[in-house]
């Protein structure tokens, strides 16, 4: 994985198996349960895989509908929305065919 490898904290070497498994579960913890994911609407995995991620872009959606009833000429164009959270995510999609054509 590139972000596992391009994280700050990640070593040129690890001295040992311990060493590695401690700082992939770290890791993978952090990933998982804290990093907030462009591609899937700045939740976290956690969020969306245990079905909190409907709640959060309720709350939010209420939050941006707050900030553009009291301030509406901080937006130009339309009203704001949260980023959209993806039905399906892929780390490599299936191939396109005639059948599953989006």
């Amino acid at each position: 994985f590139k972000t596992l490898k391009y994280q700050p904290e990640f070593p040129k070497k690890f001295e040992t198996i311990e060493q590695a498994r401690d700082f992939c579960r770290r890791f993978f913890a952090w990933y998982n349960e804290e990093h907030h994911h462009a591609g899937i609407g700045l939740m976290t995995p956690d969020q969306v895989h245990f079905g909190q991620a409907e709640a959060i872009y309720a709350a939010r959606q209420e939050t941006l509908d707050t900030a553009f009833i009291s301030t509406p000429e901080r937006f130009v164009r339309k009203p704001p929305r949260p980023p959209h959270i993806p039905t399906a995510v892929w780390i490599n999609p299936p191939k396109q065919t005639q059948g599953n054509q989006a």
